[in-house]
């Protein structure tokens, strides 16, 4: 199985001793996934490669991870720095605020790097203050941040959609208004209000699907449920693969958050089992192809 080629579309590092993540850095914050003091440490291209050395890991992607907010495109430029020399990663995701009137002018400096591929703003509301990323609802319905977004469009960039099932809606909304942009949904939908949420979460996935220019990464898992097994997270990937298809689902280990609930080795190992009876184009386009399409690597 280890020969199946795996490109991780979604992981992060951090270096703490160079650079400011107020997350990280200034103590453990109440969050979706719980207490997170174990992963508040430097995390590398060399621990990174280390996690997933038991697997053909080919080709990563970087999602923004809360950087110093004052200098965004920083975190670009560091990894940049460090595809250059070690060959990963090969797809950058950063970060803006697209609410923000001069957006354009960051993304302008975003690109400059090569490897640079778009931008995710985490979207997530929740009434639990633990879990909200936003201090009011229905931003994308702005006109300030859709003015952002449309800036987006105009460069050719996708955007990684991180929220809550609740608001599948108001995104479905937003896809359908700009066609042209590839939207890429984080961590599975992110349900973290526990199983009996399941029926809601599934209805709002096939809601979200309807819009062509979606595309969902199935990850993440783990932040719902810290204790999970491969049988108890099999009905959300499946049902995942079920809205969106073979050929708009992508597998992906959220490393190293997901550290927190398991290992590499676990994470792939459990998606490998369930798809174990999927034709073999089938895996290929979930482990690898899909994530070469989307983030155009």
């Amino acid at each position: 199985m280890a020969e199946l080629p795996f490109i991780d579309p979604h992981h992060h590092l951090w270096d703490l001793e160079t650079h400011y993540y107020p997350w990280l850095t200034d103590g453990v914050k109440p969050a979706a996934f719980g207490n997170y003091e174990a992963i508040r440490k430097s995390y590398l291209i060399d621990d990174y490669l280390e996690d997933a050395r038991n697997q053909n890991l080919v080709k990563s992607v970087h999602l923004d991870v809360g950087f110093n907010p004052a200098d965004p495109v920083g975190e670009t430029r560091w990894l940049q720095g460090i595809a250059d020399q070690r060959g990963f990663p090969h797809g950058i995701v950063g970060y803006a605020d697209l609410s923000k009137p001069d957006v354009g002018d960051l993304l302008d400096r975003h690109m400059e790097y090569r490897n640079f591929r778009g931008i995710r703003q985490s979207m997530n509301y929740h009434a639990d203050p633990a879990k909200t990323y936003l201090a009011r609802p229905e931003v994308s319905r702005t006109a300030e941040w859709r003015r952002g977004f449309r800036e987006l469009a105009k460069r050719g960039l996708s955007f990684d959609l991180q929220l809550y099932y609740p608001q599948m809606g108001e995104f479905l909304e937003l896809a359908r208004a700009f066609p042209d942009v590839q939207i890429i949904l984080n961590h599975t939908g992110m349900q973290v209000d526990g199983p009996e949420h399941f029926d809601a979460w599934k209805k709002g996935m096939r809601q979200l699907a309807q819009a062509p220019n979606v595309a969902c990464k199935i990850s993440g898992l783990g932040m719902g449920d810290w204790t999970w097994t491969t049988a108890s997270i099999r009905p959300y990937v499946e049902e995942a693969i079920a809205a969106f298809g073979i050929h708009r689902s992508m597998f992906a280990t959220n490393f190293p958050v997901d550290k927190l609930f398991s290992s590499f080795d676990a994470i792939v190992n459990a998606f490998k089992e369930i798809t174990r009876h999927y034709p073999r184009e089938e895996r290929l386009a979930l482990f690898h192809d899909n994530a070469a399409r989307f983030y155009r690597l």
